[in-house]
């Protein structure tokens, strides 16, 4: 029997509250639970599966996602989080949902935020559990430090035990698919920041799965190959690959994972109807003031505008001939 229904009998055989009661209780369930629904698929890639903004995703932003278990509920009330949700807040990644979410939605992931991480501290959901294809996962444990960065990852082979050298050998073959570099001591060219592909939605850790793993979204992980960049391209597109191929993907569509969770999705820089339309002091005035409603930021504060006309050259060159004025 769900727990919901177990609950319901409960209150109604054995206390002396009424059916009305017992159902708002009832009714509280099912919207927090509404509530962690909407955030495991909306929120959690960003803010984190925790509420505290453990996420490849915060190393890129700036201003970085909230960590929701530091922040004190009396200083967030609950109508500005709701307002903040369906509207975003600028100057951040941020953006509005109002046109995916209803009232509705947006009070129960709300609600259930400030219940489960502001003021539980509650580790919300775990992925990798038997229903998700993970039988006995406490059988990795060895890899565990290094998953959750209490071990940095870059530590000698020499100065590890023989556990925590089959975990970290364990983790590179296995773990660091998903997880990424977790967490270094030296953050050298080799752990250069750069966009990376994930399991597709939904991913089983089925047969079918396993042998396609992240086929759909790794293709547009790669960069387009050019014969020649000019050297202003050329500079921008170190600056792409650091700052736009996250949301963007590394070949400009937005079909890479993190793109396939954002609504609106990222703009596809290849498309030919939007490109013709677009001219390159257009293109600047978007990505210096981002776009009201997306998960475009304004990039004003983070990159100069010469570092901006060396991205819209790359763009030029690698995606799409911009319109000339």
């Amino acid at each position: 029997m769900p727990l919901i229904h177990r609950i319901f009998l409960w209150l109604l055989f054995t206390s002396s509250l009424s059916v009305g009661a017992a159902s708002t209780v009832i009714a509280a369930a099912d919207t927090h639970e509404l509530g962690r629904t909407i955030y495991n698929y909306r929120c959690y890639f960003c803010h984190g599966y925790s509420g505290d903004a453990k996420t490849l995703s915060s190393t890129y932003l700036d201003p970085p996602p909230r960590d929701f278990t530091q922040t004190d509920p009396a200083s967030l009330s609950n109508r500005v989080m709701k307002e903040i949700v369906r509207r975003g807040k600028p100057g951040t990644a941020m953006h509005g949902f109002s046109r995916v979410l209803d009232d509705l939605e947006i009070t129960a992931v709300v609600e259930f935020l400030r219940s489960e991480f502001m003021l539980e501290k509650r580790p919300n959901t775990h992925y990798h559990t038997a229903l998700n294809g993970w039988p006995n996962h406490d059988r990795y444990r060895d890899a565990f430090p290094f998953a959750t960065g209490s071990m940095p990852l870059d530590l000698p082979w020499q100065q590890l035990s023989t556990a925590q050298m089959r975990g970290k050998q364990l983790y590179l073959t296995s773990c660091i698919t998903c997880h990424d570099r977790a967490v270094v001591r030296d953050e050298g060219e080799i752990w250069k920041k750069q966009s990376v592909s994930y399991p597709r939605n939904n991913y089983s850790h089925s047969e079918v799965d396993t042998l396609t793993s992240a086929s759909v979204y790794a293709m547009h992980d790669i960069d387009p190959q050019l014969d020649r960049l000019s050297d202003i391209a050329s500079q921008g597109k170190k600056l792409w690959q650091q700052n736009c191929a996250f949301c963007h993907a590394a070949d400009g569509t937005g079909d890479n994972w993190i793109g396939s969770f954002l609504e609106p999705k990222p703009r596809n820089l290849t498309d030919a109807d939007f490109m013709r339309r677009m001219t390159a002091e257009l293109l600047l005035e978007r990505i210096r003031n981002g776009l009201k409603n997306t998960s475009m930021p304004a990039w004003k504060n983070v990159l100069k505008d010469s570092e901006i006309r060396q991205i819209i050259s790359y763009i030029d060159e690698a995606f799409y001939p911009l319109e000339r004025n």
